[in-house]
């Protein structure tokens, strides 16, 4: 009796390792960490993005230990195997430019550094929320880390240069 029992318990561990390695192996192909079915992909992106709130700027940062702008658009991107490069200004250069009015959430929005003169792009985030408006973005910001901020805010109104879109 008690062979019997075990070979039940070891035929169920098994197949309950089977049932996890090709849970495991079917996920492989979808973005990582990230864990709603019921998001499209955009949404996904977004949720994404938003889960790595108040990690800490760090210049050329690419990883959960610090993470300069264009460095998290691209680690949040690479999660749906969209490559792009670690420069908002050749960011810029990728995807499809879309109007204020038609910005989405998963589009990206561009600004010019810090000076307002400045033609050179040097601020990159994630479109979060738009309404007729108001464009709320995340990014890596030099004072807070990943965070949210407003297009209407006046620092970053007098410095937008471009929407850029790099999912449908």
């Amino acid at each position: 009796m008690l062979f019997l029992i075990r070979s039940v318990i070891v035929v169920a561990l098994l197949f309950a390792a089977s049932s996890i390695s090709n849970r495991t192996f079917a996920q492989s192909a979808r973005p990582q960490e990230v864990a709603s079915d019921t998001l499209n992909p955009i949404e996904s992106l977004v949720s994404f993005a938003t889960r790595h709130l108040h990690i800490p700027y760090r210049s050329g940062g690419a990883s959960k230990k610090g993470f300069d702008c264009s460095g998290f658009v691209r680690y949040c991107f690479n999660q749906w195997n969209i490559t792009l490069p670690h420069s908002s200004a050749a960011q810029a250069e990728h995807g499809e430019e879309v109007q204020l009015d038609d910005a989405k959430p998963g589009d990206l929005i561009f600004f010019k550094g810090n000076s307002t003169k400045s033609k050179r792009i040097g601020h990159v985030g994630i479109i979060t929320e738009v309404t007729p408006g108001y464009v709320k973005f995340i990014h890596s910001a030099w004072k807070g880390g990943i965070r949210y901020d407003l297009l209407n805010a006046a620092y970053y109104s007098k410095r937008f240069v471009a929407i850029k879109r790099m999912m449908e």
